[in-house]
């Protein structure tokens, strides 16, 4: 079954009322209250989110993201009592997109949820569009298979090639970025972030800028942008310490330079 969004945690009550007032919003919600449910859960069912507390019963939401990582690329939102900056950096670099700390507003975490689940739809629509585009101008010429790029070997079907720069790809599909021909997977707010920096690419793009279009609003501290732009620097600089491809613009901003 596909659910919009998957709560876990071991607040049953708290689960189950955020839960009840997400449907009452048309967002279709599922909750479990433990680690072992979880993995259960993705066994047979789908979510578009995940709403994920860090303290479980049987293990920790940190491992459980870690894992969930591993096959998935959808948005995994901490909800959590810790209030400490270590726990909430932990979260980020480990691949969360946000950081929510209880007691939490459920309109204000309705508000968050919704806002990322309209990013998976767009980034969905952006896949079937580039697919059935690139099928169409396949079949257009006659080839009648899908083409494959011979240095590195990546289906074109999916891929939207970066005129601008050969050597730098998007992949709506997987959300990846094709860098000199090498794969690389990024998470949900990492993609959003380049997308938007390639988007307007060699111009400077102002932090509030990326506040709204990456994650819809302007109530982030820089922490939260600084850890993804270093997580992206991680990936795709070849010295994340000296970036040759994002640019930091002190008390600006960044901008992507291809």
């Amino acid at each position: 079954m596909h659910y919009n969004c998957l709560i876990v945690d071991d607040e049953v009550e708290l689960a189950k009322m955020t839960a009840e007032y997400f449907e009452m919003f048309e967002v279709k919600t599922a909750y479990v209250e433990s680690a072992a449910l979880c993995y259960e859960f993705f066994k047979e069912n789908e979510a578009d989110l995940i709403l994920l507390d860090i303290n479980l019963k049987d293990g920790s939401g940190f491992e459980i993201c870690r894992k969930i990582r591993e096959d998935y690329q959808l948005p995994i939102l901490f909800i959590s009592a810790r209030q400490s900056d270590d726990d909430v950096l932990v979260a980020l670099s480990i691949g969360g997109d946000d950081y929510i700390k209880k007691p939490y507003s459920l309109s204000i975490l309705l508000a968050k949820v919704k806002i990322n689940l309209k990013r998976v739809e767009k980034i969905r629509k952006l896949s079937e569009t580039s697919a059935n585009a690139s099928v169409k101008a396949v079949e257009a010429t006659g080839a009648g298979n899908t083409t494959t790029d011979e240095t590195s070997g990546i289906s074109k079907t999916n891929v939207a090639e970066t005129p601008a720069s050969p050597n730098l790809r998007l992949d709506v599909s997987t959300m990846s970025v094709i860098l000199n021909g090498k794969s690389i997977p990024l998470k949900a707010k990492e993609f959003a972030l380049l997308n938007v920096l390639y988007q307007h690419r060699n111009t400077i793009v102002t932090k509030g800028q990326l506040f709204d279009e990456v994650w819809g609003d302007s109530f982030y501290g820089d922490g939260t942008l600084n850890v993804h732009i270093r997580k992206l620097r991680e990936k795709i600089e070849r010295d994340p310490n000296h970036p040759e491809i994002i640019k930091t613009f002190w008390g600006t901003g960044y901008m992507l330079e291809i």
